[in-house]
């Protein structure tokens, strides 16, 4: 760290330095000809020369709001400086394409293969819900064969990795068909076709509007040895239900425990790309070497799944250069403008994002915000754009479109079949998603130094000079590989993932 300058610059164009450390007035910046105006926290931008009233702000050369007041050369650049502004963007459709160059040597993984050839990176037992109701239910089953609780409950089946109850607050006072409905059902079959499940049970109340049935016939699943179904009315009560639901799970153990890893290409190998808790190095370090290990899966032919679609805004224009089509542009630009009608019918906007913690990070607008989030797609094609939830089948980068919010962003990429979550964060969220995986990577050290105990990498020797962005990459493609060949993360051994659950809630509750 002494060795580097006390800054960061990103693009020569840009008109704002970031603070790798915090800075004190009268500091004197090698290179930039100007001294630092008050103390500016690290991760924040400085102004690099005076910024007009009025004048763009650009960072990463691209534009992240205008200077609301003059700013002198040296003043710390963030909310009482720097708002928001919409501007036209340059589409550029498909300009940016290019082939993408596959590794004759495919990396591999140690897999679980399914009899129909689906591959798992977990083996689990799933219990989800059709509504709300039945959720005391679906955990007390899943409470009778906790490992930190009774331990000889799962004692003879090692290769089990645990029994989860899928929850949720959904399922009724909402119209039986409609987008509303069509999006709780598209999550729940994901997740009930999910290769990490060997079996599941579905659990419902018996009066609710989601009811199973409804689930079971629109989804395409079928009930038989790994699919049971049953509601709480019909079986007696609660007692009664959980009763059952543990003799179901119990008669479904010894055919779960029968599996065992192999090595299966890297192209099985679907993750959900997320970040949250950012800050202003989040697009310096954690992001673009996520990025560098995307574009690694790529050429070995896996999939990464780019979401939180209010997060990519501002920004979009990046992906819509690398569309492989315009139809795919299209689609992608068609979700950007559902989701701006969709806040302003909702009364708010889309600049309401960043978070109180982003702004504290050092991000002070949903632009600049985006444009790091977008740098975990790293810079392969974008070959193609889904609806939240939907089943991912193509190969490469794709796009799917969910809220910001982490949680609700990663339970839809689960369900259109990630089974593996990587998730960056600069201020330290605390985040699992079962039956996924979920690998946490630190922006910077001193995150790494107070949570280690929550981060599986820390990027921020990105940020101290140690390591480069390809560097980084090459290790968080190896952990990727590592963590899908049965490597425990830290959320999965804290024990996160059951109350991550939680599908996107459209429309009125009646």
């Amino acid at each position: 760290m002494s060795n580097t300058p006390p800054f960061i610059r990103i693009h020569p164009a840009d008109n704002v330095v970031i603070a790798r450390k915090q800075l004190l007035g009268g500091t004197h910046l090698a290179g930039e000809n100007m001294v630092v105006v008050g103390l500016v926290p690290p991760g924040h931008k400085v102004a690099t020369r005076a910024i007009a009233q009025g004048e763009a702000v650009r960072r990463y050369n691209q534009i992240i709001g205008v200077a609301t007041q003059d700013i002198a050369a040296g003043q710390h650049v963030h909310t009482q400086n720097l708002r928001f502004s919409d501007f036209e963007r340059d589409y550029q459709v498909s300009q940016g394409a290019q082939p993408t160059e596959f590794d004759p040597v495919p990396a591999t993984f140690q897999g679980i293969v399914r009899a129909d050839g689906r591959v798992a990176t977990r083996n689990y037992i799933g219990i989800l819900t059709s509504v709300n109701c039945s959720a005391t239910v679906a955990r007390a089953i899943a409470d009778h064969f906790r490992r930190d609780v009774r331990p000889e409950a799962l004692a003879a089946y090692p290769n089990v990795d645990g029994v989860v109850a899928l929850t949720h607050g959904a399922g009724c006072a909402m119209g039986s068909e409609g987008e509303p409905m069509q999006v709780l059902r598209r999550t729940l079959g994901g997740y009930a076709r999910h290769a990490n499940f060997a079996a599941l049970l579905i659990v419902g109340l018996g009066c609710e509007t989601n009811q199973i049935s409804g689930v079971v016939a629109d989804q395409g699943l079928h009930e038989g040895p790994h699919l049971h179904t049953y509601n709480i009315q019909e079986t007696g009560g609660t007692r009664k239900a959980v009763e059952r639901g543990i003799a179901l799970v119990e008669g479904m153990l010894a055919d779960a425990n029968q599996v065992q890893r192999e090595p299966v290409s890297a192209s099985h190998l679907t993750v959900g790309l997320q970040c949250g808790g950012s800050d202003g190095y989040s697009g310096l370090s954690a992001n673009p070497a996520l990025g560098a290990a995307v574009d690694r899966l790529v050429r070995h032919g896996g999939t990464a799944i780019l979401s939180e679609t209010p997060e990519i805004y501002g920004g979009e224009h990046l992906l819509t250069r690398r569309a492989v089509s315009p139809e795919v542009s299209d689609k992608l630009l068609a979700r950007i403008r559902w989701w701006e009608d969709y806040t302003t019918r909702n009364q708010g906007e889309m600049d309401n994002n960043p978070s109180a913690g982003n702004k504290a990070g050092g991000l002070t607008t949903i632009l600049e915000k985006s444009l790091g989030a977008i740098a975990k797609s790293g810079t392969t094609n974008l070959v193609d754009v889904y609806e939240y939830a939907e089943p991912v089948v193509a190969r490469g980068l794709v796009f799917m479109d969910t809220p910001g919010y982490d949680p609700v962003s990663a339970t839809g990429q689960v369900a259109g079949g990630a089974n593996l979550i990587v998730f960056t964060t600069g201020r330290g969220s605390a985040y699992g998603c079962a039956p996924s995986p979920s690998l946490k990577l630190a922006t910077n050290s001193a995150l790494w130094a107070r949570q280690e105990d929550d981060m599986d990498l820390n990027c921020g020797a990105i940020i101290d000079g140690e390591l480069s962005i390809d560097e980084m990459g090459e290790r968080i493609f190896r952990h990727m590989l590592a963590t899908a060949s049965g490597e425990a993360t830290k959320s999965e051994r804290h024990g996160y993932g059951q109350n991550e659950f939680v599908p996107w809630q459209l429309g009125a509750v009646m």
